[in-house]
């Protein structure tokens, strides 16, 4: 089995020369019960690996003692994932009269879309390094992993949307907004119709919560997920 850093209260440490995929090998066969890892290194191309690998990338910051604000990472990879099967999709009758009153557009104002999710969420695992990196990514064309986002208009105004990572076949969803009833579960609707129409195999939606689970998502184990991930990847 490939070795593992433990720190000294239990998580794991990843550094930049690990091999992400074996790291989540390991992760599985010993069964950390963990969701998340730790790492200090906020460097975009292994922030990449990261991702590649499967995990969500999340990041947060602690008080150093000379009042200095110390940032880490946050490589999380779900003890159950949230998965969403296109064809399990389910659309409440309630929600159908709203779905034409919307457009979504794929990938614009994505940095709108973003400053709206830290505004609405806050910036606790958003954090500024972690954000800079995002935005950088953003903007190459020479990795796997792409930033996206989603938005729903309502009369030209954006109402809803989110921003995640495509991995070949696989978009993650990181976070997302709303602004008034019902543009949220419309946006996500239309974007897994979008995702299913444009060759998606499933979309990975993270932490299981009951509006995911009311849109028909299955929840899945980290073995499960991983064998899926890998499959629809590249």
């Amino acid at each position: 089995m490939y070795s593992l850093r433990y720190l000294p209260y239990g998580h794991v440490y990843i550094d930049p020369d690990d091999d992400c995929d074996k790291v989540v090998d390991a992760l599985i066969q010993s069964n950390y019960s963990e969701e998340f890892c730790l790492a200090r290194d906020f460097d975009e191309d292994f922030i990449c690996s990261l991702m590649e690998a499967g995990f969500l990338v999340m990041s947060t910051y602690f008080e150093s003692g000379d009042d200095e604000e110390l940032y880490i990472l946050l490589p999380k990879l779900h003890l159950i994932r949230s998965v969403m099967f296109f064809q399990d999709l389910h659309i409440k009758k309630s929600i159908l009269k709203f779905l034409p009153k919307y457009e979504l557009r794929v990938d614009v104002d994505f940095d709108i879309i973003l400053s709206k999710c830290i505004k609405t969420h806050g910036s606790d695992w958003l954090t500024p390094p972690l954000v800079k990196v995002l935005q950088g990514l953003r903007h190459r064309r020479d990795i796997r992993p792409r930033l996206i986002s989603f938005g729903v208009y309502r009369e030209g105004e954006l109402k809803a949307g989110e921003f995640g990572v495509t991995m070949g076949r696989v978009y993650t969803s990181y976070s997302g907004y709303y602004e008034e009833a019902n543009a949220g579960t419309v946006q996500m609707i239309l974007m897994a119709q979008w995702l299913e129409k444009t060759g998606f195999d499933f979309l990975d939606f993270g932490m299981p919560l009951d509006y995911k689970t009311s849109l028909g998502t299955k929840d899945i184990n980290p073995r499960c997920f991983v064998e899926l991930f890998r499959s629809a990847r590249f």
